[in-house]
C-alpha cells in the first residue's frame, strides 16, 4: 500500500484505479460516484484518505452475497502486511483491549459473545421501554429555544441516543453524566504521522479509563442489566477482560453515534422534501414505514468495516489477494435500481423495502430494533413539536462528518415557528 494519488484516466468517464473516496464533495453526496461504480461493475479498488486501499462492493446482489459469504472473515489477524502498513488501527495497548468486540470476531467466538446481547436488545424489551424513550425525547425538546434557530445535533441528536442507550444497558447515572461524546471520535482513524494523532490517543486513553471505571462500578454494585451481566460473565470466566472492555466500548460508541448520524441524515432528507415532511407530520402512523425508507435513502452506516479472505479468492470476477480488505458499500447497495425502483426517490410508501442499512447475515446489527424505535420516537417528536421546521442555513453549507465509514452532519441549524 502506498499513499500516491490514483492514476488519472485518459477517458474522463472512466473511473480511476483506485477510486478515491475522499473530499468534501464526496462526503456531501457520494451517490453519483456510487452510481458510476455500480454501472461499471460490482467490485472496485478504492483509496481512503489515510492511504489505505480496499476492495469496495457496490451492487445490491453482490453486497447481499458478500455480507453472507463465510469466506470473508472479520478478525484483524487475517489482514496482510500491506493492509497493516496503513490501516491506522488503534495503537497498543488499546488495540488489544478495545478491538476484540463483535465487529472483529468470527464464529464460534462471535456466536458466543453475541448471545450476551440478545435479550437486552430484543424487540419486546425495546417496546416496553418506548415510553421512557419518549420521555427523554420530550425533555430534550423542552430544553430547546421556544423559537428557532437551534442546532438539532447539539440540542437533540447528540444527546437522545446516549440517554436511551444508558437506559437500555444499565449505565449508572453518575457515569452517564460525565461521558465525553468526543471519545466517540476514536472510530475516525488517524494515521501515526497525522498531526492529530496525539489528540486521538488522548481520546483513547480517556475512553479506556472511563470503561475501567464503569466495570469497577458494576462489579461493586451488581445488577441484572446488560452491563452487570457482562461483568458477571467476565468474573465467571465466560469473557476475557479484553472481550469485556471491547464489548463495553462497542456499546458506548457504536450504540449511539450511528443513531445520532441517522437522525441527521433522516432530517436532512425530510427538510429537502417538505411535502414528505408535512405528510409524515400529519400522519404519524406512517413513521414505521417512513423510517425504513429513510434508512435506505441515506444510511448512517455508509460502509461496513473490514472483511478479509484467508486465501487469494475470486470476488465477482475480481481477484482479491489474501488479507486485502474488502468493504461493502451499504449506501451504494441501497440505491441500486436493479433492486429498488426509482432508488433516488424518497418514497415513504415503499414496500417491500429490503434495505441493507443494518447489514445482513451473522453481523446484522444486534441493536436494529432499538435504532428503529429511537428513530421513530425522535422524528415523530421533532416533527410534532416543532411546527414550521426548516433549515436555517443553505443546504450547501451543511458540514458533513469526515468519518470514512459513516454519514451524518456535524451540525444541523434549523428554524421553526414555535416549540409546542
Amino acid at each position: 500500500m502506498t499513499t500516491e494519488e490514483p492514476r488519472a484516466a485518459a477517458d474522463p468517464e472512466r473511473l480511476p484505479d483506485p477510486v478515491p473516496l475522499k473530499g468534501c464533495p464526496y462526503k456531501a453526496d457520494p451517490y453519483p460516484l456510487y452510481e458510476r461504480m455500480r454501472a461499471a461493475g460490482p467490485v472496485h479498488r478504492v483509496l481512503f484518505p489515510s492511504g489505505v486501499r480496499a476492495w469496495l462492493v457496490t451492487g445490491y446482489d453482490a453486497a447481499h452475497a458478500a455480507l453472507n459469504d463465510d469466506r470473508l472473515g472479520k478478525d484483524h489477524d487475517r489482514g496482510n502486511d500491506r493492509w497493516r502498513a496503513r490501516a491506522s488501527i488503534m495503537p497498543e495497548p488499546q488495540h488489544s483491549r478495545l478491538q476484540v468486540h463483535l465487529l472483529h470476531q468470527d464464529p464460534p467466538k462471535h456466536t458466543h459473545m453475541r448471545r450476551f446481547l440478545t435479550d437486552a436488545f430484543s424487540p419486546r424489551r425495546v417496546e416496553r421501554l418506548r415510553p421512557r424513550f419518549q420521555d427523554a425525547a420530550d425533555a430534550l425538546v423542552d430544553a430547546l429555544p421556544e423559537t428557532g434557530p437551534a442546532d438539532l445535533v447539539t440540542g437533540f441528536a447528540a444527546l437522545f441516543p446516549f440517554r436511551v442507550l444508558a437506559e437500555v444497558i444499565g449505565l449508572p447515572g453518575e457515569s452517564a453524566a460525565h461521558f465525553d461524546r468526543d471519545w466517540g471520535k476514536v472510530v475516525q482513524p488517524v494515521g501515526p504521522t497525522d498531526p492529530g494523532r496525539p489528540l486521538y490517543e488522548s481520546r483513547l486513553h480517556g475512553l479506556q479509563s472511563y470503561i475501567a471505571e464503569v466495570v469497577t462500578h458494576k462489579r461493586e454494585h451488581p445488577d441484572d442489566d446488560l452491563l452487570g451481566r457482562l461483568v458477571a460473565a467476565r468474573d465467571r470466566g465466560e469473557l476475557s477482560p479484553e472481550e469485556l472492555d471491547s464489548m463495553v466500548f462497542q456499546l458506548l460508541v457504536a450504540g449511539q453515534e450511528p443513531v445520532t448520524n441517522q437522525i441527521t441524515t433522516a432530517l436532512v432528507a425530510l427538510l429537502r422534501h417538505p411535502d414528505r415532511l408535512a405528510r409524515l407530520r400529519d400522519d404519524p402512523g406512517l413513521l414505521p414505514r417512513a423510517v425504513e425508507e429513510l434508512l435506505r435513502y441515506d444510511s448512517a452506516f455508509e460502509l461496513t468495516t473490514w472483511r478479509f479472505f484467508d486465501r487469494d479468492s475470486d470476488l465477482y470476477g475480481t481477484d482479491v489477494p489474501a488479507g486485502d480488505s474488502v468493504i461493502v458499500s451499504l449506501c451504494a447497495a441501497n440505491r441500486d435500481p436493479r433492486r429498488f425502483p426509482d432508488p433516488d426517490t424518497l418514497d415513504l410508501d415503499r414496500s417491500p423495502n429490503p434495505h441493507l442499512a443494518f447489514g445482513h447475515g451473522i453481523h446484522f446489527c444486534p441493536g436494529a430494533a432499538l435504532a428503529r424505535a429511537e428513530l421513530q420516537v425522535a422524528l415523530g417528536t421533532l416533527l410534532a413539536r416543532l411546527p414550521g421546521l426548516r433549515l436555517a442555513i443553505r443546504d450547501a453549507d451543511l458540514a458533513w462528518i469526515p468519518s470514512v465509514l459513516g454519514r451524518g452532519t456535524q451540525h444541523l441549524p434549523v428554524g421553526y415557528d414555535r416549540r409546542l
